[in-house]
């Protein structure tokens, strides 16, 4: 990667102007369907347009957007990593790019972060903090890090929230908002596709994000939930040197997950961080419901002791338990390779669209079922499985929320993470017995005896409940009558005679027309002896004449027709 230079950012500054950031995002959105308008135009590609130049140019378009998010600024940089995880809505190519956007900004002054400090805190830096470090550990798009330590002692990192950044996003998301109502309202993206319901999803993400009190609220619950595993540190929040632009929290040093040559030198067994980073995400997110949404490197920390530490509590996603039950049912479903009751679960979920015709939808998950899932348990791949699942979904009426966008990206990049720190380790593998624990359901008892039950059992309530949803079934297929959402197609094999008939007799009388008009133009050219002439009607007619006959015979075939 090439070094850094710093650069001026326009937004980087605390008084922004609404037009001058109206003009740059619309200037943005508008080169963009521009690139796409000439995506597919042949005479816009030098030496005509092949397959090859397409992938090229959709690889250089995802590059540049990803480079003109930064440019945009803290939120379109936040935007372009949450679309990194919406697969179901981007091609491959999108997805991959912005995946890589990363936060590559330039600090704030010093003087801004004491100020933000004192305004919020109500005391100096000198008053708060023993000692605090002009210069910061890191420096993001919404804020940055500085080391301190307390007069009492203790070593903590102070939070400071990048100024302006509140006003900033007011301003982008009132600019974006109009951006979601075009593409709500366009001929081709804004089909089957729910911009608004997006927008409004990230709107509440990003204010969650740049909460400060929210993050620390979250880092607390997080560390609860791991309150009986050792080998998990989360960094204590300390709520007096605390405000919704300030986090003081615990100084937890580590080595960073993703280096392996120092966890190497530290004597670190790399296959047991491996799988503790699978078990601490799957503990999150069956047994808590409450999960990391974005565990990427930077935010996981190994100790000198072995410990997992997590860091950066800014986006956590929360699984409900009846959606737990809804996922449950999909996970069911899946096992018994049972298309209808992975779409009915989907639906229920909100990942997909109900349909007045639902089997093009139906026969592309069973395809998937049959032929993605053909292989053992453990010998299955998130990313594998993800992307398999994302290309299906692509084209479809398929909307994962983003709860569930977040686990599989969470998936996928702890499945990466392991494999860099053990080439032999298998997330599958690690999450058998969650998933064994699943399919029980925590029933221990006799297996062949509670197996026979469990299956009666799930045939007599499945019966149940299709025979107690009849009448609502029956009342919602008459509601879309009236309505006018069902089309009933009927078929009569007597209409259809007659309406054959009906078209013959038709196609005959014009045969009838041109035949004895040719026939007129071969006599009159005859007897006004311009036989050679007369011949090409007569010839006309003949043919005419001919395909009367056949059109006669054909109808008398209909007639005799059962």
């Amino acid at each position: 990667m090439k070094p850094h230079r710093p650069k001026a950012y326009r937004w980087s500054r605390e008084n922004y102007s609404k037009q001058r950031r109206y003009i740059d995002i619309w200037s943005f959105v508008l080169k963009l369907l521009a690139a796409r308008w000439l995506y597919n135009k042949s005479w816009s590609y030098q030496g005509g347009m092949t397959d090859a130049k397409k992938a090229t140019r959709r690889k250089a378009l995802a590059s540049w957007i990803r480079e003109t998010l930064l440019d945009l600024g803290p939120t379109f940089i936040k935007l372009g990593q949450l679309f990194s995880t919406r697969a179901d809505l981007f091609s491959v190519e999108f997805v991959e790019e912005l995946s890589k956007l990363q936060d590559r900004v330039p600090a704030f002054s010093y003087e801004q972060v004491a100020a933000i400090i004192e305004r919020d805190l109500g005391k100096s830096i000198e008053e708060l903090y023993r000692s605090f470090d002009p210069i910061p550990l890191a420096a993001a798009s919404l804020g940055q890090v500085h080391r301190s330590q307390l007069h009492s002692g203790e070593e903590v990192v102070v939070k400071v929230q990048r100024p302006g950044l509140r006003k900033l996003f007011e301003i982008d998301l009132q600019i974006l908002k109009g951006i979601a109502r075009y593409f709500q309202g366009h001929p081709e993206w804004g089909k089957g596709r729910d911009w608004l319901g997006i927008y409004e999803e990230c709107c509440k993400i990003l204010w969650q994000e740049i909460d400060y009190l929210n993050e620390g609220r979250n880092a607390d619950t997080f560390r609860r939930n791991f309150r009986g595993h050792d080998w998990v540190q989360v960094p204590r929040v300390y709520w007096r040197y605390t405000s919704p632009r300030v986090l003081t929290l615990e100084y937890l040093p580590g080595i960073k997950i993703s280096h392996y040559e120092a966890l190497e030198a530290a004597g670190l067994d790399r296959g047991r961080l491996a799988n503790l980073g699978a078990e601490a995400y799957l503990h999150q997110l069956l047994d808590n419901g409450f999960f990391h949404a974005d565990p990427h490197p930077g935010n996981i920390a190994v100790s000198p002791d072995g410990n997992l530490i997590f860091y950066d509590f800014g986006m956590m996603g929360q699984i409900q338990p009846v959606t737990r039950e809804r996922l449950l049912d999909t996970f069911f479903g899946i096992a018994q390779k049972d298309a209808d009751r992975v779409v009915r679960s989907l639906i229920d979920l909100g990942a997909l669209a109900p349909a007045n015709d639902m089997g093009p939808v139906r026969r592309s998950v069973q395809f998937m079922l049959d032929n993605f899932m053909d292989k053992p348990f453990e010998e299955q791949s998130i990313s594998a499985i993800s992307d398999d699942l994302y290309e299906v979904a692509y084209g479809q009426p398929f909307r994962f929320p983003a709860t569930f966008t977040f686990v599989m990206r969470a998936f996928s990049t702890l499945e990466g993470v392991g494999k860099g720190l053990d080439p032999e380790f298998n997330f599958m593998e690690v999450a058998r017995p969650f998933a064994m624990q699943l399919m029980t359901n925590g029933n221990s008892s006799s297996e062949a005896a509670g197996s026979i039950i469990n299956e009666l059992s799930r045939q007599a309530v499945q019966v149940g409940n299709t025979a107690f949803g009849l009448p609502r079934r029956i009342e919602d297929t008459l509601d879309k009558l009236e309505r006018g959402d069902i089309r009933v197609r009927v078929r009569s094999t007597e209409t259809d005679r007659v309406l054959r008939r009906i078209s013959g007799v038709n196609l005959g009388t014009n045969y009838t027309l041109l035949t004895c008009a040719f026939t007129l133009s071969a006599t009159i050219l005859f007897v006004s002896n311009f036989a050679w002439v007369a011949v090409i009607p007569a010839i006309a007619a003949s043919l005419s004449g001919i395909a009367l006959i056949r059109l006669m015979m054909k109808l008398d075939r209909y007639d005799r027709m059962p």
